[in-house]
């Protein structure tokens, strides 16, 4: 009883036997190594006591009255509820016609009269092994077929949403970059045929600076997950260049690793973007400049003397609209430059003035704000534009000390690490939240909105610096610590002078 009540039983075993004797000795036998017995006298109860609640196990007489045991194993065969239940024919026959028989009608074994315990038990114990092992099998089998049939239906899933999407997909494998499918949308907006593009690798359909930003996007992928519209030039078969948004994501097709590439065409877009830009550009910059020459000669006191009330609103009016006008060239200037109007003219030469000149540049503001401007320069030699050089480090000092409190510091740093020359400009400033140092540097991002209002900035700046720096074939980033103060990174090529 105490095993009853603390271990649940091992099995339960149905023991089918005319003879109440042997019932018995075969119920107390099992009961005793912790088993669950069912005895039952007749072949007809039997069959309705294991239709009704199914045993692990059935131990069946052959020779009964009304229904041999042959004829009852072949009934349970026959029904779907008991068709799997392990039988183990026990009998007094001997012969082997009988044996043969008992594997016929679907028997698992045969023990022969008078039985020993000890090979009732083990036969017993390697059936319920085989039974247990089997119903595992059974479960992870129903379990596959479940998840290929679900697999099988996402894939079905995929493969029409890939078909039938209106943006350009790709697929492509992660380590050659080889095209391994792509959509008819891909093709239309490509002008390739499906066979001009299949197997190829990416780099062979792409330009040159298309391929750049897709493994920039590939690297992203493996750090941050998907990734969206990174913008890129794409050319056509026609020649034709369009303007496309990259979204990307890592994907395993068929146990490959590919990299899954959703585009958005967006050259329209952007032609009725930098044609509104331009245009609207122009329109309030003749306006903005008359304005401000109206404000100047109001504010020199030559039209008569303001109040003091008046003299205040006058200089509000001033200083927001030299802050329209450095909007608009701004948004001039990044336009240009995007647009190769503005070209890029290295030249070799020595970056310390460069250097010397920016700090001395804003030296004045640097007092005006009680910021300490300091410069650790370095004599390297290489080829840049000296003009969008010097805008890009003016840019990034005067961001430094409009950040930073009185009696903090701004410093200016250059040093050739191998091949590159890496400049940082360091303030003691309130810094950037980690989330903000990448977006800052796009176009109308600020770390906080008000800034555009307190500080005097565009939000155009850093992404004017990133496009000159990016045209050196350089990089910028910066790092940050709330409260401590932020770096801004530039990293560019040393190259040797070259003879024309």
């Amino acid at each position: 009883m105490s095993r009853e009540r603390n271990c649940p039983p091992k099995a339960d075993i149905l023991a089918i036997d005319d003879t109440p004797e042997n019932l018995a000795l075969l119920s107390q036998m099992l009961t005793e190594k912790g088993y669950k017995v069912r005895s039952v006298t007749k072949g007809s109860t039997a069959i309705r006591g294991a239709k009704a609640v199914a045993p692990d196990l059935i131990l069946l007489d052959v020779k009964m009255p009304e229904m041999n045991g042959y004829e009852v194993c072949q009934q349970l065969k026959a029904d779907d509820r008991t068709r799997d239940i392990p039988v183990i024919f026990i009998s007094a026959l001997g012969d082997v016609f009988d044996k043969v028989k008992a594997f016929q009608v679907g028997g698992v074994d045969y023990i022969t009269k008078p039985f020993q315990v000890e090979e009732v038990l083990a036969r017993l114990d390697t059936h319920l092994t085989i039974r247990n092992l089997q119903l595992k099998l059974e479960a992870q089998n129903s379990q596959l077929q479940q998840e290929i049939a679900e697999k099988t239906a996402a894939e079905d899933k995929f493969a029409k949403a890939f078909r039938t999407c209106p943006n350009p997909i790709a697929i492509a494998a992660y380590e050659s970059g080889q095209l391994l499918e792509v959509n008819q949308s891909f093709l239309q907006m490509s002008g390739y045929a499906i066979s001009e593009v299949t197997n190829k690798n990416i780099g062979q359909i792409y330009s040159k600076s298309a391929w750049a930003v897709y493994q920039q996007a590939v690297h992203k992928s493996d750090s941050q997950g998907f990734i969206h519209n990174l913008e890129l030039e794409f050319p056509t078969k026609s020649g034709q260049i369009k303007t496309l948004l990259l979204s990307m994501e890592i994907i395993e097709l068929g146990g490959t690793k590919c990299t899954l590439q959703i585009l958005n065409d967006i050259t329209e877009r952007k032609r009725l973007e930098n044609e509104f830009i331009s245009l609207v550009s122009h329109e309030l910059r003749t306006p903005m400049t008359s304005t401000i020459g109206a404000l100047d000669l109001l504010n020199s006191g030559q039209l008569g003397t303001l109040s003091d009330r008046g003299q205040q609103i006058l200089r509000v009016a001033i200083r927001n609209s030299e802050r329209l006008i450095r909007l608009v060239n701004d948004i001039l200037d990044l336009e240009r430059m995007k647009s190769g109007k503005i070209a890029i003219q290295p030249m070799f030469c020595s970056l310390e003035p460069l250097l010397v000149q920016a700090v001395e540049t804003m030296q004045a503001m640097a007092e005006k704000a009680q910021v300490k401007l300091l410069l650790e320069p370095c004599d390297a030699n290489i080829n840049l534009d000296s003009d969008r050089i010097l805008q890009t480090l003016t840019n990034l000092l005067n961001n430094g000390i409009k950040f930073t409190e009185p009696g903090g510091t701004v410093k200016l740093t250059a040093k050739v690490q191998r091949d590159r020359c890496q400049i940082v400009i360091q303030d003691t400033g309130r810094g950037i939240p980690a989330d903000k140092l990448e977006s800052i540097f796009e176009r109308f991002q600020q770390v906080d909105a008000s800034d555009s209002r307190s500080k005097g900035g565009t939000g155009l700046g850093l992404a004017i610096c990133r496009h000159i720096v990016e045209r050196h074939h350089g990089k910028i980033w910066a790092a940050s610590e709330l409260g401590t103060g932020s770096s801004f990174y530039i990293s560019l090529p040393l190259q040797h002078q070259t003879r024309n």
